[in-house]
């Protein structure tokens, strides 16, 4: 591992649907458990941190057992004694009245277009309960607090509303959504690096699924 340099792995939780089950959008109030897809996915987080050296120094999760469950297995599956850190930070945010409702029922009440807006720009629809500004600050005191401790490796564990927020580290929002699709698949994880001599964070890469 280079010294003055900090790399932040951001996963999102793996699968809490089944193949025979109705998907709906999960959000802070629902806490669901991961089903065995989800397991396996998290198996492969663990081989994918294996893969490539990359061994945490500490390990965040949500308050959620999805996210707790995930990298509990992650750390197992490569040989790591690691306690995962809860945060209610990196819990995933309010749907509002579209909490754990089916997709369908989101779309009819606010438009595919919302939708896509927030797949796409992370614009939040109306409703949501959720400011954008406070995801942001959340994400840049807990990078400065891995700086300030110079962390070299740190999993975060959580879901797809908060992690979208994780790019705005770069400074260059913008200039990332130029170069990668925001949303996270369930799963897939997002490689920040901060290098300490040059002050800055980039993503090396985003929505990779191990």
């Amino acid at each position: 591992m280079v010294v003055g340099v900090t790399t932040l792995i951001v996963a999102r939780h793996g699968n809490t649907f089944g193949p025979n089950d109705t998907p709906t959008r999960v959000g802070a109030r629902t806490d669901l458990p991961l089903v065995d897809s989800g397991k396996r996915q998290a198996e492969r987080l663990g081989d994918y941190l294996l893969e490539n050296d990359w061994q945490p120094d500490r390990v965040f999760t949500s308050t959620l057992q999805r996210s707790q469950t995930m990298a509990t297995i992650a750390l197992t599956r490569c040989n790591l004694s690691l306690e995962c850190e809860p945060r209610s930070t990196f819990d995933e945010i309010d749907y509002g009245p579209d909490e754990n409702r089916p997709e369908g029922e989101v779309v009819a009440r606010i438009g595919q277009a919302a939708i896509d807006a927030w797949n796409e720009r992370a614009e939040v629809p109306l409703g949501w309960k959720v400011n954008p500004m406070d995801v942001i600050s959340n994400w840049q005191r807990f990078a400065d607090e891995l700086i300030s401790l110079e962390q070299r490796v740190v999993l975060v564990v959580t879901s797809n509303g908060i992690a979208r927020f994780a790019p705005h580290l770069t400074g260059d929002f913008g200039g990332f959504l130029t170069r990668f699709e925001l949303k996270l698949s369930t799963g897939a994880v997002g490689i920040l690096r901060h290098n300490h001599n040059e002050g800055n964070w980039v993503v090396d890469d985003w929505n990779v699924r191990p």
